[in-house]
C-alpha cells in the first residue's frame, strides 16, 4: 500500500494535513466557544455549528466550477489565503456583543469559502497524479493514504486546542471565553505551515498543473464509455438514491462536534486514572498506531529487513507504553473536546486493516459490492447510537443536568469508556461508507455528468451537516437522552432498510 506512490502524493497530503489540523483544532472547541463566549443556548449553538459544516461541504461545488475556469493550483492557493483571513478574525478576542457576533459570522463565511476552494481542488490534483500509466493501479491505495493524512492532522487537533487554552489561562490569565481565540490562532499558524509545504514541494506535483490555462474550458479528449439514455437515467437515479441515504449518515456521524461533545461535557466523568487515563494522551494513541503498522510490516513484508524493522518498531512502541503505564500517578483531567481525537486515531489505525480485509475477501471472490457496504455502514452507525442509549438510560434530561451542575450539585456521570467505544463503532461505519461512497460515485456516474454527480455527493454531505442541528434542538428542548440517541439510531436503521430494499437495483449498476 505504501510502495510505488508518486512523490507528489506526500507533498499534497502533508499540505492537506496542515490545513486539516487547523480546521479540526477550531472545530473541536467551536460549539463550546459559542456557548461560553456568546451565551447561546444549545439549540442556537447547534444551528450555527451545523450551518457552518453545511457551508464547508457545499462550497466545494463552487470551488470546482471556479477551478475549471481559473485553474486548480490557483484556487488552492487562493483558498488557503482566504481561510487564513477567516481564522485570523476568529483569533481576535472581541467579546460577546453584536459586533463580535457579526465578525464571527464573516470569519465563518471566509473559512467556508476558503475551504471550498481548497478541499475538492487539492483532491483533484491528487487524482491527476494517477493519470499516468505507471501509477494508475495505485489510485485506491493513494487515496487511502491521503485520507489517513487528513486524520493524522485531526487526531492531534483536540489536544492542541486544549493545551493552548490551558496555557493561555495559566500563563496569561485570560478568561475561559477568551482562551478559545488562542485555539483559533493555532489554525492560522497551521495554514502558514500548509502553504509553505505546498510551495516548497511544488516540483513534485507541478506537472499535473501544466497547461491548465490552455486547457481550461475545453473538454478532455479521453475515451469514455458511451451509455444509452436509459442507462444514463438509471445510473443517475441510483446515485440520487444513495445520496439520500448519505445525508442521514453525516447527520448522525457529525454529532461528534455537537451532541456527543455536549454529552462529554455534561455527562461524562471529568477525570480518569489508571489504564483508561492513557487513552487521553495522544502520544499513547500514536504508539498504538505504530504497533498496528509494525504488525502489518512483520506479516506482509517480503524481506527479512522489512520484518526486522517492523519488529524493532513494535518493540519500541511496547516499551514506550510500558514506561508510560509504570509512571502513571494520580488522575488526569478530561476535557470535552479531547474525545474528538479518537475517531481520527481509529481511522489512521484501522484503514490498513480495512484495506487488507477487503483485499482478502476480493481474492476469495466474496467482497461485498459498494451498495452492500454502504448499507452495512448505516447498520453499524445505528449500533453506535444504540450503545449510547444503553449508556444514557436513567440519566437526567439535558436541561435538568445543566441546572444541577450550575447549582453545584454532582449529578450522575458515566465512564469515558462509553464515548471511547461509541467513537470506535462510528469509525467502523465511516470506513464502510465514506471512501466506499466516493468510489461508488466515481464508478457509476455517467461520464458526461461525472463532475455534477461528485458535486452532488458534496451537496448531500452538506445537507446532512445542516441536519446535524436537529439533535441539538432536541437537546435544547430537554428531550430525554435515550430519545435523542434513539432518533439517530432509528434514522440510520431506516436508511439501511431502504438501501437493502433496492440493493438489486444498485448492485446492477455498480
Amino acid at each position: 500500500m505504501f510502495e510505488g506512490q508518486p512523490k507528489g502524493l506526500w507533498a499534497l497530503a502533508l499540505a492537506n494535513t496542515g490545513e486539516r489540523f487547523g480546521y479540526y483544532t477550531m472545530l473541536a472547541v467551536f460549539l463550546l466557544y459559542l456557548q461560553a463566549n456568546f451565551g447561546y443556548e444549545a439549540g442556537l449553538a447547534s444551528g450555527i455549528y451545523s450551518t457552518f459544516l453545511m457551508m464547508v461541504y457545499f462550497l466545494p461545488i463552487i470551488g470546482g466550477v471556479a477551478a475549471d475556469k481559473f485553474g486548480f493550483g490557483k484556487m488552492v492557493t487562493t483558498g488557503i489565503i482566504i481561510m487564513f483571513v477567516g481564522y485570523l478574525l476568529l483569533s481576535v478576542p472581541l467579546g460577546g456583543d453584536l459586533f463580535a457576533a457579526l465578525v464571527m459570522g464573516a470569519a465563518l463565511i471566509l473559512v467556508s469559502l476558503g475551504t471550498g476552494l481548497f478541499k475538492g481542488n487539492l483532491q483533484v490534483m491528487v487524482g491527476r497524479l494517477y493519470d499516468y500509466p505507471e501509477f494508475s493501479n495505485k489510485r485506491d491505495a493513494g487515496f487511502s493514504l491521503f485520507y489517513m493524512a487528513i486524520n493524522i492532522g485531526a487526531m492531534f487537533a483536540p489536544t492542541a486546542a486544549i493545551e493552548i487554552m490551558n496555557w493561555s489561562q495559566t500563563n496569561l490569565g485570560v478568561s475561559e471565553a477568551d482562551s478559545y481565540h488562542f485555539a483559533f490562532a493555532v489554525a492560522c499558524v497551521s495554514l502558514v505551515v500548509s502553504i509553505l509545504i505546498y510551495y516548497f514541494t511544488a516540483p513534485t506535483y507541478r506537472h499535473v498543473l501544466a497547461g491548465e490555462k490552455k486547457s481550461s474550458g475545453k473538454k478532455e479528449e479521453h475515451a469514455v464509455q458511451e451509455l444509452s439514455e436509459s442507462e444514463t437515467k438509471e445510473r443517475i437515479v441510483c446515485l440520487l438514491l444513495v445520496f439520500a441515504v448519505v445525508i442521514f449518515f453525516w447527520m448522525a456521524f457529525h454529532q461528534n462536534g455537537n451532541t456527543l461533545t455536549l454529552f462529554a461535557r455534561d455527562y461524562t466523568q471529568t477525570t480518569s486514572e489508571g489504564m483508561q487515563s492513557m487513552a487521553f494522551d495522544v502520544t499513547n494513541l500514536v504508539a498504538c498506531i505504530f504497533i498496528v503498522y509494525a504488525l502489518f510490516s512483520i506479516f506482509q513484508s517480503k524481506t527479512a529487513k522489512g520484518k526486522g524493522i517492523g519488529a524493532g518498531i513494535l518493540l519500541l512502541a511496547v516499551i514506550f507504553l510500558g514506561y508510560k503505564y509504570s509512571t502513571l500517578e494520580g488522575v488526569v483531567d478530561v476535557k470535552a473536546p479531547i474525545f474528538q481525537q479518537f475517531n481520527p486515531c481509529y481511522v489512521v489505525a484501522l484503514t490498513p486493516v480495512s484495506v487488507a480485509l477487503f483485499s482478502w475477501l476480493n481474492r476469495k471472490g466474496k467482497e461485498p459490492k459498494s451498495p452492500v457496504k454502504i448499507g452495512l455502514g448505516m447498520i453499524v452507525a445505528a449500533a453506535a447510537f444504540c450503545l449510547m442509549i444503553a449508556g444514557s438510560t436513567g440519566l437526567l434530561n439535558p436541561i435538568d443536568q445543566a441546572d444541577a451542575i450550575a447549582a453545584g450539585e454532582t449529578p450522575e456521570r458515566v465512564s469515558a469508556n462509553l464515548l471511547i467505544t461509541t467513537y470506535l463503532v462510528l469509525t467502523f461505519a465511516e470506513l464502510l461508507l465514506s471512501p466506499i461512497g466516493i468510489s461508488f460515485v466515481s464508478k457509476v456516474a455517467p461520464p458526461k455528468y461525472a463532475g455534477l454527480m461528485m458535486g452532488l455527493w458534496f451537496g448531500a454531505t452538506a445537507i446532512g451537516n445542516q441536519l446535524v442541528m436537529i439533535p441539538g434542538l432536541l437537546w435544547g428542548a430537554n428531550v430525554s437522552l435515550p430519545a435523542i440517541w434513539g432518533t439517530l439510531a432509528g434514522i440510520c436503521l431506516l436508511s439501511a432498510l431502504f438501501i437493502f430494499s433496492i440493493i438489486k437495483k444498485l448492485n446492477k449498476v455498480s
